[in-house]
């Protein structure tokens, strides 16, 4: 086997696969789906699941991905072969795909930098709605947004594990967490923000329904990366004397502690100007703005808003893309850095139908009436990764148990006396659960 980059140290790897589970749907999703479902009763429920089933996976991923020390499909074939690869070809393909139209919503939070610097996000929300709808209908500005964002992943991954990835995600977590805490400070102080917290941290269980649960497992599930190849991949550099275990509780806390920041800041803000806090994902790119609009300094805490959401995204886009960079390195022997242009140009091309899609080509209909970017995004998100999830379990929980047991107690070196327990929920509470997602996708 050739010789593999490791991270240079256990905080960088944590940063890093922190920076990969934080993404868009901590800080865009999950406020407004807490916001439909009873503010701090789905924020409790969210938070058990989070460190029960998805720990319980992401712990998984990195189990196999530092047992085979190889990218998703490669780590499946070495550690059983047979028919085991094809979940992580799924995993790999399922990143690909999300990765096309991430970046063109990416690309939305660097043009919004733009406009809110440059005046141009005032009004009402009806105003900024109109705004919006007319900018990711034009057939040209947000391609060009999302080919820029698309060069900025690139860029990181051609720095290699150590000196791109890490490197990186050791400036831009920092930051994100410096710029929600920031923001946090303005939203709270605004005159009937109490509102907005009380909502947010009081559970109100009567709007606790079977879809909450479903909404709350997703979000728990999707959030953390799962299912896409990426924490096996950034695993698969760790070196056999970290500690698993801990290094995904503090990978899951991270990403825990950066939604619950992004509910202080967004519903307080939103119930200090009267606006809806179940406004769906319009609230970020329309209420939002028009929150800003009518703050005092507002054009400046909207663009570190702004800021704030492009750095959570390319910390995601970033693990999405070096999946698939490992696999051609490890298995075919490419250069790394070719590989990351030649696929970072594929993804970005594969995007541009996206970005149509919610313009001149939303005629154009791919499953039932969904156009090019809904589709992409139900076939990889309800589709591959609750697949991939449930097989992932599975592999863990009966087909490689015994090699799981030496991976993460590091050969009998570290106890972990949560085996049994862990064993459990990845044989059967795990697929039972993400298969509950997968059917009521479909």
């Amino acid at each position: 086997m050739q010789s593999r980059e490791q991270w240079g140290s256990r905080l960088g790897f944590v940063l890093a696969a922190a920076g990969s589970a934080v993404g868009l749907g901590n800080i865009w999703k999950f406020p407004y789906m807490a916001g439909q479902n009873g503010g701090g009763a789905f924020l409790i429920i969210y938070l058990a699941l989070v460190f029960t089933i998805g720990l319980s996976v992401m712990l998984a991923e990195f189990a196999i991905g530092r047992a085979a020390q190889r990218n998703p499909i490669g780590a499946f074939a070495v550690l059983k072969g047979k028919m085991w690869p094809i979940v992580g070809f799924m995993g790999v393909l399922a990143g690909f795909i999300i990765l096309s139209f991430y970046s063109v919503v990416a690309g939305w939070t660097v043009a919004y930098i733009v406009k809110m610097a440059s005046g141009a996000l005032v009004g009402d929300a009806d105003t900024l709605g109109a705004a919006f709808g007319g900018f990711i209908s034009d057939p040209v500005e947000p391609i060009l947004y999302h080919a820029f964002f698309m060069a900025l992943t690139v860029a990181v991954v051609l720095g290699g594990v150590h000196g791109g990835i890490e490197r990186a995600c050791k400036i831009l977590m920092p930051m994100l967490f410096v710029l929600l805490i920031v923001l946090i400070g303005r939203a709270v102080t605004l005159p009937g923000a109490e509102k907005g917290l009380e909502f947010f941290l009081s559970p109100d269980f009567s709007k606790v329904t079977a879809e909450t649960f479903n909404g709350a497992l997703s979000q728990a599930f999707f959030s953390l990366s799962i299912g896409m190849g990426a924490m096996i991949t950034y695993g698969s550099y760790l070196n056999k004397k970290e500690n698993l275990a801990k290094s995904a509780v503090w990978v899951s806390a991270l990403d825990s502690a950066v939604a619950v920041l992004a509910g202080l800041l967004i519903l307080p803000a939103v119930f200090a100007f009267g606006f809806d806090p179940a406004a769906g994902p319009g609230l970020t790119f329309i209420t939002l703005p028009a929150v800003f609009a009518q703050m005092p300094g507002g054009i400046f805490f909207g663009i570190l808003f702004f800021l704030l959401l492009t750095v959570a995204a390319l910390t995601s886009a970033v693990s999405l893309l070096q999946p698939i960079v490992a696999y051609f390195t490890d298995e075919k022997g490419w250069n790394a850095k070719v590989t990351a242009v030649v696929f970072g140009f594929v993804i970005f091309a594969l995007g541009v139908p996206s970005s149509l899609s919610l313009g001149i080509w939303s005629d154009f209909h791919i499953i039932g009436e969904k156009g090019f970017l809904d589709s992409m995004d139900y076939i990889a998100s309800n589709i591959m990764l609750p697949v991939g999830g449930i097989l992932i379990s599975l592999f863990v929980g009966w087909a490689v148990a015994g090699k799981m047991q030496s991976e993460v107690t590091n050969e009998g070196e570290k106890p972990f006396p949560l085996f049994g327990a862990w064993l459990f929920i990845c044989r059967f509470i795990a697929p039972i659960a993400v298969a509950w997602i997968l059917i009521s996708g479909l």
